[in-house]
This record gives structure tokens, C-alpha cells and sequence, in this order.
């Protein structure tokens, strides 16, 4: 009986293998052999300098680590590219005296999903997500790059999981 349940277990992983399919937490189920990430240039109304960089990079280390898919420069099984469309800093609630109490950065990105294998799968659409600080405090330093680290964690995982995870 022992023998009989290796047995299944191997066959079980030989499929999957067979089948190229990965099962993962993730929620990935087919990973690309190659991914192309082409540079976001940020085309904002307002510019912050070097988001563009740290969103393209982001967006690229979130894949090789989450897939098994390997990042070329070009010909890419599936490419991402588009451009940083909003940088915003807003208002978000008010004390009694009239003032901020509260601001929002918002950062929003176009994205153009290629996929060579399967067009169906293609999209051009917008992805966004925001940051709420004090307003008392400054957007610099440990305030701005945690800002950054939110942001850009879920702007990149919402745009994984768009593209390779079907949600």
C-alpha cells in the first residue's frame, strides 16, 4: 500500500512537469518561458525623478521572483510595457479648522500586455493604488519610500496576477 502511494505522487508530479503547468500560491498557473519588460517612462502631469526606474525594476523583480520565466531584453514570450500616467498628491480628510488632515499619493500606471502565444490574452489598461500619510508630514525620506514600497508591491502584484494569473 506504501509502494502504491509513491507511486501516485510520482505520476502526479510527472504530469504536471509533462504538462508544463506550475501550481503555485501565487495563483500563476502557465509561466512563460521568457518576459520582457520594456522601460515605463513617466509621463505624469507632475514628475517625480526616478519612479520610472523603480517601477520598471519593480515590475521585473516581482515576475523573476514569482516565476520561473527568464527576463531577455528582447523577442520576450510576453512583453509589458506603457508608462506612468498619474502622480498625485491629494487632500484626503479634513479637521475642523478647514485643514488637511490627512494626504493621499496616488500613482497610476497605463500597461500594454503582449502575449505572443495567445492574443486573447492581450490587454491595455490602467492600474492604480495610493499611499495615505499625515499632513503634517513631509512625502521625503522614510515617509516617501514607504510610500513607494506599498505602492509599487501592489501596483506590480495587480498587474502579475492581470496578466499571468487570469484574475
Amino acid at each position: 500500500m506504501n509502494s502504491f502511494k509513491y507511486i501516485f505522487i510520482v505520476a502526479i508530479c510527472l504530469v504536471c512537469y509533462g504538462c508544463k503547468v506550475n501550481y503555485s500560491f501565487t495563483g500563476i498557473t502557465e509561466t512563460p518561458e521568457t518576459f520582457q519588460v520594456n522601460f515605463f517612462q513617466n509621463n505624469a502631469d507632475l514628475v517625480e525623478p526616478g519612479l520610472d526606474l523603480l517601477f520598471t525594476n519593480a515590475l521585473q523583480d516581482l515576475i523573476v521572483n514569482q516565476t520561473s520565466a527568464q527576463l531577455v531584453t528582447s523577442g520576450g514570450e510576453v512583453i509589458y510595457e506603457g508608462e506612468i500616467v498619474e502622480y498625485r498628491i491629494a487632500p484626503m480628510t479634513a479637521t475642523a479648522e478647514n485643514t488637511a488632515a490627512q494626504n493621499r499619493l496616488t500613482i497610476g500606471v497605463r500597461v500594454r500586455y503582449i502575449n505572443t502565444k495567445d492574443e486573447e490574452k492581450d490587454f491595455d489598461r490602467n492600474f492604480s493604488f495610493y499611499y495615505d500619510y499625515g499632513a503634517s508630514e513631509q512625502l521625503s525620506g522614510s515617509i516617501k519610500d514607504a510610500a513607494f514600497d506599498e505602492i509599487l508591491e501592489r501596483l506590480t502584484q495587480d498587474i502579475l496576477n492581470a496578466s499571468l494569473a487570469d484574475w
